[in-house]
């Protein structure tokens, strides 16, 4: 009877060992490995995700292991669709921009305004979120503010519009203010300098790095900033007027090529004429 009884509890010891050998060998293949783990996130910022373990023995390619890549893959997540209008103090919307725009846009500024190209209306330079008072909750009135550059005058307008009564709350007037430059206003400045005499060593470059001919913006990358004559020495004097005219200076390159120097040359939008320094 002892001998059965022993016989019986090794079997049972023995179960038991294999069952734990099992287990141990179960989560070294599920868990990651975790060499080379710090080298990982050195090098890009994220750790790496083991794939999940498939059945013994099944190959490359097979169909268990594709299974188990795919439910090893994050499950999609719907893009929520932007709504017509925001919250607090969410960026502003498309609609919101556009109707911002156009509400500050009046019929008297619209026949009277220029733009950077000498067109009717004034120039929109940009429009933001007005910042509420300190002590307006959250879910306060969301007001957007319309900066327009009149060419004719000179002058920069910026209209805080209520966004939801749809009204002009106030409008101010500034000369000698020069905001940064809308990029339609960027594209007017090349045009100028590609229909100047002092655009031919631009032409010549752009030709010598694509064998073609430059005859339009659209060719270039471009960007640029307000050009201030008082980081300069020796402006010329057709530069003098430079900030109470909206002047700009401009870097550019062949799209998906080299750079061109163009930084030497000045654009008086207002005037509509090129100068060099330098």
């Amino acid at each position: 009877m002892r001998q059965l009884v022993r016989r019986h509890l090794g079997k049972l010891l023995a179960g038991t060992a294999m069952a734990v050998t099992g287990t141990a060998l179960m989560v070294g293949i599920t868990l990651p490995d975790t060499a080379g783990a710090d080298d990982a996130n050195g090098a890009g910022g994220q750790a790496r995700v083991p794939a999940a373990a498939g059945p013994a023995g099944a190959g490359e390619g097979g169909e268990a292991g594709s299974g188990s890549a795919a439910e090893s893959r994050p499950p999609a997540v719907a893009v929520p669709r932007e709504g017509e209008r925001g919250v607090g103090r969410d960026p502003l919307t498309p609609a919101e921009l556009s109707r911002a725009e156009r509400i500050a846009l009046t019929s008297a500024a619209r026949s009277e305004g220029e733009n950077a190209t000498g067109g009717r209306g004034p120039q929109h330079v940009a429009t933001n979120l007005a910042e509420p008072p300190p002590t307006a909750p959250e879910a306060a009135v969301r007001r957007a503010e319309v900066s327009f550059y009149d060419y004719r005058t000179d002058e920069l307008v910026t209209s805080t519009v209520n966004l939801d009564s749809g009204r002009v709350e106030r409008t101010g007037v500034q000369r000698g203010v020069q905001p940064s430059p809308h990029p339609e206003e960027l594209r007017e400045a090349v045009a100028l300098i590609l229909a100047d005499p002092l655009g031919s060593d631009l032409k010549a470059d752009y030709r010598h790095a694509t064998g073609r001919s430059l005859t339009s913006p659209d060719q270039l990358w471009f960007n640029g900033d307000v050009y201030r004559t008082h980081r300069e020495k020796d402006v010329p004097k057709e530069l003098d007027r430079c900030g109470e005219h909206r002047c700009v200076r401009l870097v550019t390159k062949v799209v998906n090529g080299p750079w061109i120097e163009i930084r030497n040359l000045i654009v008086d939008l207002s005037a509509r004429t090129v100068a060099r320094v330098g």
